[in-house]
């Protein structure tokens, strides 16, 4: 269905605006497991953590530190890909994967709304952490490097990124009369896709991309340096932490983006822009990722079996073949498997979206446990004092909070896309024949649906 601005009763294009009765039942399921964590956390906060199964390290055997912690990390980690993907796009004028870079860039938003929420949710007080961030915070630990630079400044560069890129195509939809042309009118804030206006707008999009990049590869070294600096803390401390968790972040945030890809690939039926080498470039970029952090995986697992000292050893036992081992070899298979099946695509050049979407799953669930593995066994099993191994499981409110975060993620991706485009409109005809980068001035003709 083609739309062209200005007509009255056009549709929206990409599914804009659309109710269909399955969108209502996504509404209606995403709300209620959203409204159900809402009402387990309200219990969280009227009772305290006592309801979690977060207890003191050491005399408490416990972990302070668990599964809000372990997603906070997983969620920044997706993150990390679709900015990076978005802004590699605009850099180095990837083509066949201008489709994605919206959708990488709302999941960026998205994911790094989500992580402040773990964060928020792992806090008894959260009022209270938040006023005493700006009271007592040291700039020198890399804990404010966390909320002032992870969440702040990344969340703040991505939105901006965000907006930038998506203000050309909100001055063609705010010329269809629709219950959204405020929205759209509110979001181009008076573009008028002038020659003047579209080189500001590039040259603006390609710093931004290029100051994008050291930012989110600061601040995931940053929270890698949370637990790699902390040197009385065996299973912690090593030089392996903060690029192990960038390139698995980059691992996790492909592996989500190829799932999201084909699901809008399917319900907005986009196989021919979303086409097979879209989704045979993300496959090769998780594999170079993936290949990379196993020979990490192999690297620490050797230094930590061979050469260390005996609290370093008793977490190693712990994960190895304790009471985390089913969590690490699940993991390393969820890994290894994804490894496998991307190599013999990349070898054999036979692409399988369904594969590639099982390939993401898989070592999204594998990023999952890694983190959880990160966080957890170093409190229960790490301490430097005489006490005994500890234990930490996840409750019942953890669980309903987290699967809360994911519907809230589904959700507001979900509402994204029935509000703006999940993916960038066609050029309108002719104008990328006349200008390469997509920047004659006809605004007159929305893309083709």
């Amino acid at each position: 269905m083609s739309a062209h601005a200005g007509t009255t009763g056009e549709a929206l294009p990409l599914g804009v605006g659309r109710i269909s009765r399955g969108w209502g039942i996504f509404l209606a399921v995403t709300g209620l497991v959203v409204v159900y964590a809402i009402a387990q956390y309200s219990r969280q906060l009227s009772q305290g953590l006592v309801v979690t199964g977060m207890r003191d390290i050491g005399a408490m055997g416990g972990s302070a530190w668990a599964f809000y912690i372990t997603f906070d990390v997983y969620f920044v980690g997706v993150s990390f890909a679709g900015i990076t993907i978005a802004a590699l796009i605009r850099l180095l004028d990837l083509e066949r994967l201008k489709p994605v870079a919206r959708m990488a860039e709302v999941l960026t938003v998205v994911a790094l709304i989500l992580a402040s929420l773990s964060v928020i949710a792992d806090l008894g007080q959260p009022l209270r952490g938040i006023v005493n961030l700006f009271r007592y915070a040291r700039p020198q630990s890399p804990f404010f490097g966390t909320f002032s630079l992870v969440i702040a400044g990344y969340l703040f560069a991505s939105l901006v990124y965000l907006y930038l890129d998506g203000r050309r195509d909100a001055a063609r939809l705010a010329k269809v009369p629709s219950r959204l042309q405020w929205l759209h009118r509110m979001w181009a804030a008076g573009y008028q896709d002038t020659e003047a206006e579209r080189a500001r707008h590039r040259r603006t999009s390609f710093w931004l991309a290029i100051a994008i990049i050291p930012l989110l590869i600061t601040a995931h070294s940053t929270l890698g340096f949370i637990f790699g600096l902390q040197v009385g803390r065996p299973g912690w401390y090593s030089a392996l932490q903060a690029p192990a968790f960038v390139v698995l972040a980059g691992v996790s945030g492909l592996g989500l983006l190829i799932v999201l890809a084909a699901l809008m690939r399917r319900s907005l039926h986009q196989e021919a822009r979303l086409n097979q080498d879209a989704f045979a470039t993300l496959g090769r970029f998780t594999m170079i990722l993936l290949l990379a952090y196993l020979y990490f995986m192999a690297v620490d697992l050797l230094t930590t079996s061979y050469a260390a000292g005996e609290h370093e050893g008793r977490v190693t036992d712990a994960v190895l073949t304790g009471q985390y081992a089913w969590i690490y070899w699940s993991s390393v298979f969820l890994l290894v498997v994804p490894a496998g099946a991307l190599l013999w695509q990349s070898l054999t050049k036979r692409w399988s979206v369904s594969l590639l979407v099982a390939c993401g799953v898989a070592v999204n669930l594998a990023a999952i446990g890694k983190r959880f593995l990160i966080v957890v066994p170093s409190q229960t099993t790490g301490t430097l004092m005489p006490y005994t191994p500890g234990t930490y499981s996840p409750t019942a409110v953890e669980i309903a909070v987290v699967a809360g975060l994911f519907a809230l993620g589904a959700l507001l991706i979900g509402l994204f896309a029935k509000a703006f485009p999940i993916m960038s409109l066609d050029e309108p005809r002719g104008e990328s024949e006349a200008h390469p980068d997509g920047a004659k001035a006809q605004t007159e003709v929305l893309a083709h649906a």
